[in-house]
C-alpha cells in the first residue's frame, strides 16, 4: 500500500503567514484582567512600601529637625547634608570613624575565611565518598536552621576560656562560621559541576589540589560572587555578636556603636540622661545611611554575580 503525501503550498509571503500565526499569542500576552491588576497592584505596593524608607533615609540629612519632621520627604540643601556629616563626625572625638574600621575589619577578615573554608569542605562533600559525610551534612543543615541567638552563651563561654573576649578575635572566628556558606557551595558543585571534567584533568595527572585550582575554582565564580555577598552583608550587619562579646566602646562595629549613639542621645531616646554631643534626627539618619551604602554598592557590583549564582544550581549537568 502507497501513501502519497501532497505538498502543503504556501500561498503569499512565508513570513506574513508566520506574523499571522503569531498574532494571536501576541493578543493574548496583551489582555489586562482583574488578576493582572491584582497582581501589579502588589508588586508595586511592595515596591512602595521598601523604597520609601530608604528614600527617607536619603533626604533626611539635608534638613533640620523641623523640616523633616514637616515635610519627611522633600529635598532640604547640601550644606545641611555636610553640617549633619560635621556633626556626627565630631561626636565623642571622631569614634564613627573607628567603628567604620572596625566593621570593615569584622566583615573581610571573616569574609576570607568564610570562602576559603565553604569552597574546600564543599567540594570534598559533593565530590569525595568518606566515614562519615552525611553526619557532616546533617550537621551542617542543622547549624543552618539553629537560631544564633542559641549559639551566643557557649560561644560566649567559649571564648571567655581563652580569654578572647573584647578582642577582635571574638568576633571574628564565630563570624567566620557560616555553614549556610558551605551548603551553598555544596549545592553548586553537586548540581553544577561536570563530573567527566573532574575525571579528566585527575587522569591527566592533576592531583586533588591542582584539580581545584586549575579546574574547579574558574568554574566557581558565581558561587563566590553569593558567598561573598552573603557573608559580608551578614558580617556588616552583625549587631548581636559585637554587643555580647564587646565591652570597649573604642571596638564597637557601626551597628553596635550607632545603637550605643541613639541610646544615649535624648532627642531619640528621652530616657537617656545627656551625651557628650547632642545628636539629632537628621545626624541619626546619616549614620544609619552609612550603614546602608555598602551593602547597596556591593549589591550592585555583584549583581550579575548574584543571578549567575542562584541560578547555577537550578538545573543539573
Amino acid at each position: 500500500m502507497v501513501v502519497q503525501i501532497e505538498p502543503v503550498v504556501v500561498v503569499g509571503d512565508p513570513q506574513e503567514t508566520v506574523r499571522a500565526t503569531e498574532r494571536p499569542r501576541r493578543r493574548r500576552r496583551l489582555r489586562f484582567g482583574p488578576g493582572s491588576a491584582l497582581r501589579l497592584i502588589t508588586m508595586y505596593g511592595f515596591a512602595v512600601f521598601c523604597l520609601v524608607p530608604l528614600l527617607w533615609l536619603v533626604l533626611a540629612p539635608s534638613k533640620d529637625n523641623a523640616e523633616m519632621l514637616s515635610t519627611p520627604l522633600s529635598w532640604g540643601s547640601f550644606e545641611r547634608y555636610a553640617l549633619s556629616w560635621q556633626h556626627l563626625a565630631e561626636y565623642s572625638d571622631g569614634v564613627i570613624f573607628r567603628w567604620m574600621a572596625n566593621s570593615v575589619l569584622y566583615s573581610i577578615v571573616p569574609l576570607v575565611i568564610t570562602v576559603v573554608i565553604s569552597l574546600l569542605a564543599a567540594y570534598a562533600l559533593a565530590t569525595m565518598r568518606f566515614a562519615g559525610r552525611k553526619v557532616i551534612l546533617l550537621t551542617t543543615l542543622l547549624a543552618i536552621v539553629l537560631p544564633a541567638t542559641a549559639m551566643v552563651l557557649p560561644l560566649f563561654l567559649e571564648l571567655n576560656a581563652v580569654g578572647l573576649i573584647n578582642t577582635a578575635a571574638s568576633v571574628i572566628l564565630p563570624a567566620a562560621f557560616f555553614p549556610f556558606g558551605v551548603y551553598l557551595a555544596f549545592v553548586f558543585f553537586a548540581t553544577s559541576m561536570p563530573k567527566e571534567l573532574l575525571e579528566a584533568a585527575r587522569i591527566d595527572g592533576c592531583s586533588e589540589l591542582g584539580v581545584f585550582l586549575r579546574v574547579v575554582l574558574p568554574l566557581s565564580k558565581p558561587v563566590i560572587g553569593l558567598l561573598v555577598f552573603f557573608s559580608f552583608v551578614a558580617n556588616w550587619n552583625n549587631y548581636f555578636l559585637p554587643y555580647v562579646m564587646l565591652t570597649d566602646s573604642s571596638m564597637f562595629n557601626l551597628p553596635v556603636g550607632l545603637g550605643t549613639l541613639i541610646a544615649s542621645t535624648p532627642a531619640l531616646n528621652p530616657s537617656a540622661g545627656g551625651s557628650i554631643l547632642p545628636i539629632t534626627y537628621p545626624e541619626a539618619a546619616m549614620a544609619g545611611l552609612i550603614v546602608v551604602v555598602p551593602v547597596a554598592i556591593l549589591f550592585l557590583f555583584f549583581q550579575r554575580f548574584l543571578v549567575r549564582g542562584i541560578l547555577a544550581g537550578s538545573t543539573k549537568g
